[in-house]
């Protein structure tokens, strides 16, 4: 049985809601991502993810190299 781990990121960089969507979809494309919401307006993503297959590192890397910087998580198993 698969063990999933939802944390919530608060970003720095989101100028629109544009900004939000590309950042959603970018995390979503991450092998072992179930889900990425990203939330303009609080200037947050929360992801649902696989442990196993993707770490957090992976995630906070893939949010910089979609040109923004995670400034925390927070876990909602």
């Amino acid at each position: 049985m698969t063990t999933t781990t939802t944390k919530q990121y608060q970003i720095r960089g989101f100028h629109c809601s544009g900004c939000a969507d590309n950042l959603g979809r970018s995390l979503a494309r991450l092998e072992g991502v179930i889900k990425a919401d990203a939330d303009y307006d609080h200037a947050v993503v929360q992801v649902r993810f696989d442990p196993e297959r993707v770490s957090d590192d992976d995630i906070h890397t893939q949010i910089r190299a979609s040109g923004f910087e995670p400034v925390g998580a927070d876990e909602h198993s």
